[in-house]
C-alpha cells in the first residue's frame, strides 16, 4: 500500500487548466482516468488528509503509485480522450458498463448491390442501416415476416443468393410472393434498392405514407372491380398495421428520442435505455456496474452517454436524450453529442407529461434489472467464494487462489505440437489473458518435455519483466545469488541452465531489446491478435525449425520481446507475462507436474503452487507426492478445477485443429514472392491443378492474365524447386486424392505426411 504524499506533485507543477489525468500503480498499469475542468482543483482533492476520503477513492489512491495529466484546450476534448483512455486502458477502478449480452439489431446492408435484411449483432458496420437493438431475435424475425409482404426485400445469405442466380430458380420465398427474387431478375438492382429504402422508411416511423398510399391503391382496385388485388392490398394493410402494434405509440408527438434511467444503491448501479423513433419504442438494452469509485448519478449518467454514442454517429444520435440527472457541467457533454450527431441535442431531465410518465416506466425497469442482478450474483459469488476456498484447503495453500494458469498440450500423433495457456481470475475465465504456444524446442510426442518448455517460457518472461521494471529485491528468489554491479540480480555458478538464463544470455551476447520493437521469436500468440490472419499467429518461434532449444540460448530471444509494443506497459496497457498465478493448474498426472514443478525450480520461483487434474479418475496431483487428492465429485473445489482444465483443453485444440488445416492447405504456389491469393486462383483455374502447371512452361504460363514473364518465371522455378507432393488423403472416406481433383501439394519446407484414414471418433482419439 502505498503512501499518497510519496508521489504526490510538488506545489506549482499541476496546472489550473482542463485535461486528463491518470492514475498508475506500481506495474504501471493505468488503474484510473479521470477529466477535470480544472486540473489544481480535482487533483488537490485527491491528497488530501486519508480519513475524510471516500473509502473506494481511499483504496484507489494507496493503490496507485503515480500520476500524470495531459493537458487540452476545451472540456469537451477532455470528454473525449477521457473516454478514449477508459477504452483503451480498462482502468480497474472506473465505472464501465458491460452489456450482459449481445444485443440483435435488424440490419439493413444497403452496402451491397442487392440490400439484404437480416439479424446482425456485434459492433455496427459502415454502410448497413440498423434498427433496434432488440431484445430477442425472435421479435426481429416476427416483425420482417410480416413486412416482407409489403417490402419483398433480399433476405438470403450471399451463397443461396449465388446458387439461385446459376440454377435460375429462386427459394421459397421467392415462390411465395416474400421476395422480389433479384438473383434470377424479376427485379432490377434499382428497383431492389428503392424497395429496401422504403423499407428502412417504414422502420424509422414514417408509416402514414405507406399506410394512405396502400389504403388508396386499394380503393382504386375495389373501384375497378380487381376485388382479388384488393383483398391483397387489405392483407399488407393489416400486415403493417399488426407489425405497428408490435411497438405502441408513447410518444404522441411522434419524437425521436433516448431515454436513460440509473437505478444504484451503495455497491452497483443498473442502467436501462428505450430507444424511442417516431413515438415508437423501437429499441431497449441495459447494463449493470460495479461502483468502484465514489460516483454521483450524474457521472453514472455521462459515462452511459459515452457508452452509448462513443462510436456513434449522425442519426444513431437522437435529437432529444433524457436523462434522470444532468452530468456537472452539462454543456460539455451537450456539446459533444452535438458533434457526434452533427446538429443539435437536447440533453434535458423530463419535468411533466408522456415523457415523464415513460422516464417512469425506464426507471422501474432498472430496478428491477438491478434486483435481478444482485440475486444472481449473490448465488454466483458464493459459490466462486467456496470453490476457491475448498481449493485452497485441499491443496494446504495460504490463501485462495485469486489467479489459477492452466496449461494444456495439444497434438495429433506428434504433428503441430501446441499448448494453451488460459486465466481464471476470482473464479471467472479472463480470456483477453489467454495464450497459445507453438512447441519448437523439439520434434515429436513428449507431452512431459512440452508441457517443461511451456512452463519455463512463460515464467522466464515474468522474471524478464520484474527485471526490467526494477521490481527484484535482495535476495529475492533462492536461486539468483548475489546481485550484481549493475542492479541486476546475478545467477548462482551451479544453477541450471534455465535458472534465470534470460539476464545473462542477453548480457553476454550483448544484445539489448530495443524500445518499440517485437522480436518474433518467442512469439505468443493472444487470442485477439490472430483475427487478421486466419486465427494463426507466429506464436512461440524460440527455435528456429530443425534446431535443438537450449533455454540458456534461446532466453536472449525471449527477453527481446518485453520491450516491444506487445506489453505497452509504458502505455498502462495490460502486459502478456507481467502477473504471475497463485496457482498453476496442467492437464495430466504425476509427471506433466514434475515437469512443471521442475521448470519453477530451474527459474528459481518458489511462491507458485502447481497441480495436475488427471482425467478418468478426476484426480488431483501435487509435486513430490506419491498420492493423489481425491475431491468430492460434488466439490464446487473440483467442479472449477475441472472447468478450468477443460477450457485449456478446448483452447489448445481448437488452436492444433486450425493449426492442421492450415498445414493441410499448403501449396508450393504459398511460397512465390508477389503472387497473391487472387492470381494464385486464377492459375490453379486456368491449369485446372498444381500439377499441371508445373509441367507447363514459361510462355503457357504468361497465358494467364494478369501473370506476366518475370512472375511466370518465379512461379516456374519455385514449382521446380518443390519436392513432389504427398498423396492426400480424404478424412471422410479414406480415399487418397490425386492432384487432378485439386490435391493440395506440399513443399520441402512443410512436408506432408497422409493423414490416416477411420471413424470420426478413432480420427478425434487420436488428438490430444
Amino acid at each position: 500500500m502505498a503512501d499518497p504524499s510519496s508521489y504526490r506533485p510538488r506545489p506549482g507543477e499541476i496546472p489550473d487548466s482542463p485535461g486528463v489525468y491518470r492514475f498508475r500503480d506500481e506495474h504501471r498499469r493505468v488503474i484510473y482516468v479521470g477529466k477535470a475542468k480544472s486540473l489544481r482543483q480535482r487533483l488537490a482533492n485527491y491528497f488530501q488528509d486519508l480519513a475524510n476520503l471516500h473509502p473506494r477513492t481511499r483504496t484507489m489512491v494507496t493503490t496507485a503509485a503515480s500520476v500524470e495529466w495531459t493537458v487540452v484546450s476545451t472540456e469537451v476534448e477532455a470528454l473525449q480522450l477521457e473516454y478514449s483512455w477508459i477504452k483503451e486502458y480498462d482502468p480497474r477502478f472506473n465505472v464501465k458498463y458491460r452489456d450482459d449480452k449481445s444485443y440483435p439489431y435488424l440490419a439493413v446492408t444497403m452496402n451491397e448491390e442487392f440490400p439484404r435484411v437480416q439479424v446482425m449483432r456485434g459492433h455496427k458496420k459502415k454502410g448497413v442501416r440498423y434498427f433496434g437493438p432488440y431484445g430477442h431475435a425472435w421479435a426481429i424475425r416476427d416483425t420482417v415476416d410480416l413486412l416482407l409482404r409489403v417490402f419483398p426485400v433480399r433476405t438470403c445469405s450471399a451463397g443461396v443468393f449465388k446458387n439461385a442466380a446459376r440454377t435460375g430458380r429462386p427459394c421459397l420465398l421467392g415462390y411465395i410472393g416474400k421476395c422480389s427474387a433479384p438473383c434470377v431478375e424479376r427485379i432490377s438492382a434499382e428497383d431492389h434498392r428503392e424497395l429496401a429504402e422504403e423499407f428502412c422508411d417504414f422502420m424509422a416511423g414514417r408509416t402514414g405514407t405507406y399506410l394512405r398510399r396502400l389504403e388508396r391503391k386499394m380503393g382504386e382496385a375495389a373501384e375497378d372491380m380487381e376485388y382479388e388485388r384488393a383483398a391483397r392490398l387489405r392483407d399488407d394493410i393489416g400486415a403493417l398495421r399488426k407489425a405497428m402494434e408490435k411497438s405502441a405509440v408513447v410518444l404522441a408527438d411522434a419524437t425521436d428520442a433516448d431515454l436513460i434511467a440509473v437505478a444504484e444503491d451503495e455497491l452497483e448501479a443498473a442502467v436501462q435505455i428505450f430507444h424511442v423513433r417516431g413515438g415508437r419504442v423501437r429499441g431497449q438494452r441495459g447494463w449493470v456496474t460495479d461502483k468502484v469509485e465514489e460516483i454521483s448519478t450524474g457521472a453514472l449518467v455521462e459515462h452511459a452517454l459515452q457508452q452509448l454514442y462513443g462510436e456513434e454517429t449522425g442519426d444513431a444520435v437522437p435529437k432529444e436524450v433524457l436523462v434522470p440527472a444532468l452530468p456537472d457541467p452539462v454543456e460539455p457533454v451537450q456539446e459533444w453529442l452535438t458533434d457526434r450527431r452533427g446538429s443539435g441535442v437536447s440533453l434535458r431531465i423530463p419535468q411533466r407529461g408522456d415523457k415523464k410518465a415513460l422516464m417512469e416506466t425506464v426507471q422501474r425497469n432498472a430496478q428491477q434489472a438491478l434486483v435481478l442482478h444482485k440475486t444472481k450474483r449473490a448465488s454466483d459469488l458464493t459459490t466462486r467464494s467456496r470453490a476457491l476456498e475448498e481449493i485452497a484447503d485441499a491443496l494446504d495453500l495460504d490463501s485462495a487462489p485469486l489467479r489459477i494458469e492452466c496449461y494444456d498440450i495439444s497434438h495429433l500423433q506428434g504433428d503441430d505440437v501446441v499448448a494453451s495457456m488460459v486465466v481464471f481470475e476470482d473464479g471467472l475465465a479472463r480470456k483477453s489473458e489467454y495464450r497459445r504456444f507453438q512447441i519448437k524446442g523439439f520434434r515429436g510426442q513428449d507431452d512431459v518435455r512440452s508441457m517443461h518448455e511451456v512452463i519455463t517460457r512463460r515464467f522466464r518472461r515474468y522474471l524478464a519483466e520484474k527485471e526490467r521494471t526494477g521490481e527484484w529485491a535482495d535476495g529475492e528468489n533462492s536461486g539468483e545469488g548475489t546481485p550484481r554491479a549493475d542492479g541486476r540480480p546475478g545467477t548462482d555458478p551451479g544453477a541450471t541452465p534455465g535458472s534465470l538464463a534470460a539476464p545473462r544470455a542477453e548480457a553476454d551476447s550483448g544484445h539489448q531489446p530495443v524500445p518499440g520493437h517485437t522480436a518474433t521469436s518467442g512469439h505468443d500468440a493472444a487470442p485477439g491478435q490472430e483475427a487478421a490472419c486466419g486465427h494463426e499467429a507466429a506464436s512461440g518461434q524460440e527455435a528456429a525449425p530443425g534446431r535443438q532449444a537450449v533455454p540458456g540460448h534461446e532466453a536472449a530471444d525471449d527477453l527481446a520481446l518485453t520491450d516491444g509494443p506487445a506489453l505497452k506497459d509504458e502505455d498502462g496497457r495490460p502486459k502478456r507475462f507481467a502477473y504471475p498465478p497463485q496457482l498453476v493448474v496442467v492437464d495430466g498426472g504425476q509427471p506433466q507436474v514434475a515437469a512443471a514443478q521442475r521448470a519453477l525450480d530451474e527459474l528459481g520461483i518458489d511462491d507458485i503452487a502447481v497441480c495436475g487434474l488427471a482425467k478418468r479418475l478426476e484426480e488431483v496431483w501435487l509435486p513430490r507426492e506419491d498420492d493423489p487428492v481425491v475431491l468430492p465429485r460434488t466439490s464446487e473445489g473440483l467442479y472449477l478445477l475441472q472447468r478450468v482444465r477443460d477450457e485449456a483443453h478446448r483452447f489448445a485444440i481448437t488452436y492444433q485443429r486450425t493449426k492442421r488445416a492450415k498445414r493441410f492447405r499448403s501449396s508450393p504456389l504459398d511460397d512465390v514472392p508477389g503472387l497473391g491469393e487472387t492470381r494464385k486462383q486464377a492459375l490453379i483455374k486456368h491449369f485446372g491443378s498444381v500439377k499441371k502447371l508445373r509441367s507447363a512452361t514459361i510462355d503457357q504460363i504468361c497465358e494467364v492474365p494478369g501473370i506476366g514473364r518475370k512472375t511466370a518465371e518465379t512461379v516456374a522455378v519455385a514449382l521446380a524447386r518443390s519436392a513432389p507432393a504427398t498423396p492426400a488423403v480424404n478424412t471422410a472416406t479414406g480415399e487418397i486424392m490425386d492432384d487432378e481433383d485439386g490435391a493440395p501439394e506440399t513443399t520441402e519446407d512443410a512436408p506432408g505426411e497422409p493423414v490416416s484414414a477411420g471413424t470420426p471418433d478413432e480420427r478425434r482419439g487420436q488428438e490430444r
